[in-house]
């Protein structure tokens, strides 16, 4: 390049790494956030409630079909066309989240869960953050994700099983490991969903910690 030739990226903005969120709803949070869901209108409530139980990606849940739930298998399963990885991903039901789901009469459970003619998740979600606890620091739909991760490590829950719950392919399931790990850890997931719905129960009505609520699973 000759001396006087002008380098076109000299004065270019330095390109700044994305910073990392650690941002979680500490129980007092969470147990305000699942009363303000208890107090918003379907499709909204049992939308939210299922992103709180299950830890499932925001779009997953609302883009959710009710033809993906089998509520007398206790099962939902979310085609490969909606999942990041491409791969179906098979999510136990626990019994809080069939109740839940079985609010709404069976000739209704037809089409999206979802209706996207409610409005934007942007707008409910600035509405639910306004209708929590003043003083809340603020919080993306992504930190309930999150939140549930960190729960279950909390609740003694192995990591394998809490990254197969979420279904992410990285980190213990990422590389050679992922190759030649194919176990589906299809009653771990149950286990630790159904032990994560019972926490949030205890949350959400404030009792305290209960000693048994730690999981046992296979090693």
């Amino acid at each position: 390049m000759p001396n006087d030739a002008v380098n076109p990226v000299k004065s270019a903005a330095k390109i700044q790494p994305l910073a990392k969120r650690d941002r979680l709803l500490a129980d007092a949070e969470l147990k305000a956030l699942w009363l303000v869901t208890e107090g918003e209108a379907e499709p909204w409530r049992t939308s939210l409630q299922l992103l709180i139980l299950t830890g499932q990606r925001r779009e997953e849940v609302l883009q959710a079909d009710w033809s993906e739930f089998d509520l007398k298998g206790t099962l939902w399963t979310i085609p490969a066309a909606r999942v990041k990885n491409k791969q179906t991903h098979l999510v136990p039901l626990a019994p809080e989240v069939v109740r839940i789901l079985k609010k709404t009469p069976e000739q209704d459970r037809i089409g999206r869960l979802f209706n996207s003619g409610t409005g934007p998740a942007s707008r409910a979600a600035k509405r639910i953050r306004d209708a929590m606890p003043e003083g809340t620091p603020a919080w993306r739909w992504h930190d309930i994700r999150r939140t549930v991760a960190t729960g279950m490590q909390r609740l003694g829950i192995r990591l394998e099983v809490t990254e197969a719950v979420l279904n992410h392919v990285s980190g213990s399931r990422g590389g050679i490991v992922g190759v030649y790990q194919r176990h589906d850890w299809a009653e771990e997931k149950r286990t630790a969903l159904g032990a994560w719905a019972k926490e949030v129960d205890r949350i959400a009505a404030g009792r305290t910690p209960d000693a048994f609520n730690v999981v046992a699973l296979k090693t």
